[in-house]
């Protein structure tokens, strides 16, 4: 009867173990004005093991972030790729060099974006990158399901039912948080170069709805201004960024007038390389 009571105990205790595993933390990494293209890397650390959430831009930013993850003191396990846009992997030789039992994936959407563009994106940034672009181009293999697990807590990737699965982001609902990638920005002019007909913009402001509808505590964006807060306020901006941006090219003459328009608006939001691309493709300027 001892040895059954005692047995009974410790089957319960494996049982409910998960319920009190440490609370996850995040970590962000944003090297600010001193990169080209500032990307946020996160770190979601448990009580022993990480993943990372985006790998950064250069090789330099890439191996800031790498002494992040040492001094972190965790075993990162896993790294996971949000994007296909180069800011968000081509770091990943640098990370792949100093973790390479780390798992790389990302979702199918992703993987198949890397490999269409990825010549052309090295051939493009190499010579701007110089020695900060990567030595080799490292793939991420798919993700098997929607879900990474991270010491018994899931780390959801949400948006790949709609219309736009290569646009998706991370949900972790034991913390409520959000790391929103791509889909997010705060305090920087929007990056909208890459979504050129209003039924690709209607169907981003869908997805920050769906943000918006996990009331998250933390919304981490993918491309901030050191200082922001990490908050649903992200998303906000987002949004009225690009319903603004919406009627002010409807009614400019040119992307001159354009950014113009959007930098009176937004008289604090860095980043203005993304306005002036976005203003020029906008208005029919530019192809990208």
């Amino acid at each position: 009867m001892i040895k059954q009571t005692v047995l009974s105990a410790a089957l319960a205790a494996v049982v409910i173990a998960p319920a009190f595993a440490a609370p996850l933390k995040l970590e962000v990494f944003n090297p600010g004005e001193a990169a080209i293209f500032p990307v946020a890397s996160v770190l979601v650390t448990g009580d022993k093991d990480a993943v990372l959430v985006d790998a950064q831009f250069s090789r330099g930013e890439a191996q800031k972030l790498v002494e992040k993850i040492r001094a972190s003191g965790k075993k990162l396990t896993t790294v996971y790729i949000s994007h296909s846009d180069p800011d968000y992997y081509f770091g990943l030789d640098v990370i792949h060099a100093a973790f390479p039992d780390a798992k790389i994936v990302a979702t199918p959407q992703t993987v198949a974006g890397i490999e269409k563009k990825k010549d052309a994106k090295v051939a493009y940034w190499g010579p701007i990158l110089k020695d900060n672009a990567p030595k080799s181009v490292i793939v991420p293999q798919v993700l098997k399901g929607d879900t990474i697990t991270l010491e018994g807590q899931s780390l959801k990737i949400e948006g790949l039912k709609g219309p736009t699965p290569d646009r998706s982001y991370v949900w972790i609902p034991s913390i409520k948080a959000v790391v929103g990638g791509v889909v997010v920005f705060n305090d920087l002019h929007v990056w909208v170069a890459d979504t050129q007909t209003a039924e690709s913009r209607k169907n981003w402001l869908a997805t920050l709805a769906g943000i918006d509808a996990l009331k998250p505590s933390t919304v981490v964006p993918g491309h901030f201004k050191p200082g922001a807060p990490l908050t649903p306020a992200a998303v906000n901006f987002t949004r009225d960024y690009l319903v603004r941006f919406e009627a002010e090219t409807a009614k400019a003459a040119n992307s001159a007038a354009l950014i113009a328009r959007m930098k009176q608006l937004y008289p604090t939001a860095g980043l203005e390389a993304a306005l002036d691309t976005s203003a020029k493709v906008a208005k029919g300027e530019m192809k990208w």
